[in-house]
């Protein structure tokens, strides 16, 4: 996947703006952070992967799957958007949305999914 089609997956969920958090760019669902993109490594901060998850992610895929010592004690991961599988990626954002999200943006965005099935 190529960093584009990763932001246009990352934009692609409802009320994500890009902003920043702690300094660096990074992308916003209703004002608190989503993701974002970190130039250093190629890779995409993805939170609310509890760390059993995150350390079978990095075993079964280790060329896409990461972590460094600053999000060692967060339960996140990094993923190298080049070998990132988008629906993977969807999945974890999506996971990410909906804990940030309300219960009215909860039922409008089911309902939206529904009708597009």
């Amino acid at each position: 996947m190529t960093a584009e089609e990763a932001v246009a997956v990352i934009v692609s969920f409802p009320e994500v703006t890009e902003g920043t958090a702690w300094g660096k760019p990074a992308y916003k669902a209703m004002g608190k952070f989503f993701t974002r993109l970190r130039a250093e490594d190629d890779s995409l901060v993805l939170m609310d992967v509890g760390f059993d998850e995150r350390e079978m992610l990095i075993d079964v895929e280790p060329a896409t799957f990461h972590l460094t010592d600053h999000y060692r004690n967060y339960p996140a991961v990094l993923a190298r958007i080049a070998t990132l599988d988008p629906g993977t990626l969807r999945g974890l954002l999506e996971r990410r949305w909906r804990k940030l999200a309300t219960k009215t943006q909860l039922k409008a965005y089911q309902a939206e999914r529904d009708r597009q099935l």
